[in-house]
C-alpha cells in the first residue's frame, strides 16, 4: 500500500502542479485606487483613467488630457496541511506556510480628447497575475515518504514557487453619441509570463522497488495573445448611470523550456522546449451608479467570467523522448474542470469636502476550481473582500490611496477521495487557507 501511495503522490506532483497559471487570481479584480476602494463596482461610473479596464465608454468623460498611474502590491499568505492515514492514526507529512512575497502590478495610461465627441488614448497595465512561494524544507517529509527513505535519512530541499502574469497594451477610443449615451472599445495586446519551480517527484525503479528522486522541476515560458474590450454608458439623468462592458477571450501560447534536474537517471536529457496555451475567458459586467445627492454615490455591479473555458491544459514537450515519456505517463493533459462564476460588487463614495473623498466597498469572488483540481500552486479560493480608501483632488492633481483584504474560505480536499476516486487524481489532498492584503495608490493629472 505504501508503494501505491508513493506512486500516486508522484503522479499528483507531476500532474496537478503543472497547471499553475489558471487560478482564481488570474484576474487581479481591479485597476485604479478609486475603483478598487469602491469594491470594483465601477462599470457604470468609469469616470477616471482606469476606465479602459472597467468600461472604455467612460473615456468620453474627459474634457482635457489625462495622465494616470496606479501601483498595487499583492501580499498573499497561505497555509497548507497534508495528513496521511496510517495504522497508528493520521501522520502529518506537510505543515507549511508561504513565505512573505510581494507581487507588484499596476497601470500607466494617457488619454487625449480628439474633439467634443471623441477621446482616444493608450494604457499599459497588468490585468492578471498571482503566485506563491513555499519553503522547500516544509515538504521534505512528503518527499521522504514517496522516496521510501529509511528513518534518519532525508532528501534535498527543493524550490516550490509559482508566478504568472499578464501585461496588456490597450489603445482605446470612446465616442459620445449624445448627452446620455457613450460607447467605447479597446484593443488588448497581451503578453504573458509563466514560471514554476517545484520538486519533480519520484518514480519507482528496480526490484525490490526503489524510488528515484527526479530532482528540481523548473518551467519558464512566455507568449502573446490578443483580445478586446467593449463598453457602453447610459446616463438618463444626473442621479443614475448604467454601464455594460465585455472583454473577449485572449489565448496566449506560451513557449519556453522545462528542466528536470535528475531526469537523466531515466536516460533522458535534462531539458526540453515546451508549448502550452492558456485562455483568459469572456468577462461580461453590468452595473448601476446612483447619486441621491451631489456628494454621495452608490455603485453595484454583477461581473461574470466564463471560467468553464478553462477545462484543461495540454502541454507539448518538443523533445521526442520527453514527449513519448510523458504521453505514456498520461501527464501531457491536466484537467481543471473550472466552472463559470458571478461576482457581486458594491461600493460607495462620499465627498467630505469639495476635494476630499472617502470610499468603501465589498465583493464576493467565488472560486472557479472544484476540490478535484485544487493544489498549492494554483490557489483557488472563494474570497470575501473588504475595500476602503480616500482621495484628494489638488487642482487637477488627484492622489488616491486604499487597500483591500481578501479573506479566503478554507478548503479541504479529502485524502480518501483523492486516493480512490479518479476525478480527484489531479488534486492535492489537504487543508488550505489563504488571505491576501492589497495596498495600492494612484496618481493622476488633468492638463
Amino acid at each position: 500500500m505504501k508503494t501505491r501511495k508513493s506512486i500516486l503522490l508522484a503522479a499528483l506532483l507531476a500532474l496537478g502542479l503543472s497547471s499553475l497559471s489558471l487560478a482564481n487570481g488570474l484576474n487581479l479584480n481591479g485597476m485604479g485606487s478609486r475603483a478598487v476602494a469602491m469594491g470594483g463596482a465601477f462599470v457604470a461610473l468609469a469616470d477616471d483613467y482606469s476606465a479602459v479596464f472597467w468600461n472604455p465608454a467612460g473615456l468620453s468623460n474627459f474634457k482635457t488630457r489625462v495622465l494616470g498611474f496606479y501601483g498595487v502590491d499583492l501580499i498573499p499568505s497561505s497555509t497548507y496541511v497534508m495528513q496521511v492515514p496510517q495504522q497508528t492514526g493520521l501522520v502529518t507529512l506537510v505543515d507549511a506556510q508561504t513565505k512573505t512575497k510581494h507581487y507588484l502590478a499596476g497601470m500607466l495610461a494617457f488619454y487625449q480628447p480628439i474633439n467634443e465627441q471623441m477621446v482616444a488614448g493608450i494604457a499599459v497595465y497588468t490585468p492578471g497575475g498571482l503566485g506563491a512561494t513555499w519553503d522547500g524544507n516544509d515538504f521534505i517529509d512528503l518527499q521522504d515518504y514517496q522516496l521510501g527513505l529509511a528513518a534518519g535519512t532525508h532528501s534535498s530541499a527543493y524550490l516550490w514557487e509559482s508566478r504568472v502574469g499578464k501585461i496588456s497594451i490597450s489603445p482605446a477610443v470612446s465616442y459620445k453619441v449624445n448627452d446620455q449615451v457613450a460607447v467605447g472599445a479597446a484593443l488588448n495586446i497581451d503578453y504573458g509570463t509563466f514560471s514554476l519551480k517545484r520538486w519533480a517527484g519520484a518514480v519507482p525503479a528496480g526490484s525490490p522497488p526503489v524510488n528515484l528522486d527526479l530532482g528540481q522541476y523548473e518551467d519558464s515560458s512566455n507568449g502573446w495573445g490578443i483580445g478586446a474590450t467593449f463598453g457602453v454608458l447610459y446616463k438618463p439623468s444626473s442621479m443614475f448611470s448604467f454601464g455594460l462592458s465585455a472583454r473577449t477571450p485572449s489565448t496566449i501560447t506560451f513557449k519556453g523550456t522545462t528542466i528536470i534536474s535528475n531526469i537523466d537517471l531515466l536516460g533522458l536529457v535534462t531539458q526540453s522546449d515546451t508549448e502550452k496555451s492558456l485562455t483568459w475567458p469572456w468577462w461580461i459586467a453590468g452595473g448601476v451608479a446612483f447619486r441621491p445627492i451631489w456628494d454621495l454615490v452608490f455603485t453595484a455591479d454583477l461581473q461574470w467570467s466564463e471560467w468553464s473555458t478553462v477545462d484543461e491544459i495540454a502541454t507539448s514537450y518538443l523533445d521526442p523522448a520527453w514527449s513519448l515519456f510523458f504521453t505514456k505517463a498520461g501527464e501531457t493533459v491536466t484537467p481543471l474542470k473550472w466552472k463559470d462564476r458571478l461576482q457581486i460588487r458594491v461600493g460607495a463614495e462620499y465627498m467630505l469636502y469639495q476635494n476630499v473623498a472617502i470610499r468603501l466597498g465589498y465583493y464576493n469572488d467565488p472560486a472557479p476550481a472544484p476540490d478535484k483540481t485544487m493544489n498549492i500552486l494554483i490557489p483557488s479560493y472563494t474570497f470575501n473582500a473588504i475595500t476602503l480608501g480616500a482621495g484628494w483632488d489638488l487642482d487637477g492633481l488627484v492622489i488616491d490611496i486604499g487597500g483591500e483584504i481578501l479573506l479566503g474560505t478554507e478548503r479541504t480536499v479529502d485524502f480518501a477521495k483523492w486516493l480512490y476516486e479518479p476525478d480527484y487524481a489531479s488534486s492535492m489532498p489537504g487543508i488550505y487557507n489563504m488571505t491576501i492584503f492589497v495596498p495600492h495608490i494612484s496618481v493622476s493629472y488633468k492638463f
